[in-house]
């Protein structure tokens, strides 16, 4: 009988002390959740996700940390989204990148040219996504794909604000991507109300390049944004496709309007400089109107029209807000 008992006094010990042990776990547990630093963020997902683009779909077991990005404007929407990314293709212009990000891109690594990049250099980051073009990198898709999940926009010309959608999704943060889309339209419309009639001055788009020299329609980067600004367009230039490519002088009339805005690519040559000093000077672009009229206005190539992306479209917006002397 003494034995019975003390076998049952043993066990509601052990029980008790069980009980005394979970019940101290539950309490660390909910000690741990309150002392959260203030401002600490709650980590993004790791559940899977599935991102259509252009080549396809693309499987994504969780929020990528790792990321190479091969496109100029692809850059840009990554920086702004707050990623930095692991591996990033060359600015057009710059050593390595453009300096409007120079600062941002510290660490980066450099992967090539967009129109080039180096598989050896992507495989050897390590990367868990690859975002990359169809209109530039159709033919590496596969060996893309083989060194980590690949997601291609469709092409680089025309509304930059599909691209940036779609990185938004790729690398889980369309929250935010909406959020940066939002104050860039946000901004438009403060600015359209600024400009006002001046909207009504129609603006000519010029580009000089080494051999070359373009007309800018609207299917085109600083096209779209000075169309969803509301500016008018000289007529010839008033179409939706991308450019009349290789003027000829016959041609400098089709580049007045009350505003020019022109750009050169110099990539250190100096040819695409000589080219546009020699269009510039020329006696008939000196009898354009808006050259006559003083209003003719030189901008950075890169953030007028390669840079491509959210970044370069927010300085440009400032350009305009310059050129126009409009009051922040």
């Amino acid at each position: 009988m003494l034995t019975y008992l003390k076998k049952h006094k043993l066990l509601l010990l052990i029980s008790l002390t069980l009980v005394f042990i979970i019940s101290g776990c539950g309490n660390n547990s909910e000690t741990n959740v309150s002392e959260k630093t203030e401002g600490e963020t709650t980590p993004a997902t790791t559940e899977g996700y599935t991102v259509e683009h252009a080549m396809g779909t693309t499987e994504l077991e969780k929020t990528p940390e790792k990321i190479v990005i091969l496109t100029n404007e692809g850059t840009e929407a990554l920086l702004a989204l707050g990623v930095k990314p692991v591996g990033a293709v060359q600015s057009w212009t710059g050593d390595p990148w453009y300096e409007h990000i120079e600062a941002e891109m510290e660490g980066v690594t450099s992967v090539g040219m967009e129109g080039e990049p180096s598989l050896e250099t992507i495989a050897s980051l390590e990367p868990d996504l690859i975002i990359g073009n169809k209109m530039r990198h159709e033919k590496i898709y596969e060996q893309l794909s083989s060194i980590a999940p690949t997601v291609f926009a469709e092409d680089l010309r025309g509304d930059w604000k599909k691209n940036f959608e779609l990185y938004a999704k790729a690398v889980n943060k369309e929250e935010e991507g909406k959020k940066v889309l939002q104050e860039f339209d946000n901004r438009v419309t403060d600015l359209q109300a600024k400009l006002g009639d001046q909207l009504q001055k129609e603006v000519s788009i010029v580009r000089f390049m080494a051999g070359d020299v373009r007309i800018y329609h609207k299917d085109t980067f600083s096209g779209v944004i000075l169309d969803q600004l509301g500016f008018a367009r000289p007529e010839s230039q008033n179409v939706d496709d991308f450019a009349e490519k290789n003027v000829t002088k016959e041609r400098i009339p089709a580049m007045d309007g009350d505003v020019i805005f022109y750009f050169s690519y110099e990539t250190g040559d100096g040819e695409a400089t000589q080219l546009e000093e020699e269009w510039v000077n020329d006696p008939l672009f000196q009898n354009l109107n808006a050259v006559k009229a003083g209003n003719i206005h030189k901008v950075s190539d890169a953030i007028w029209n390669t840079a491509g992306g959210v970044i370069a479209a927010n300085l440009m917006l400032d350009d305009i807000e310059k050129f126009f002397n409009v009051e922040k």
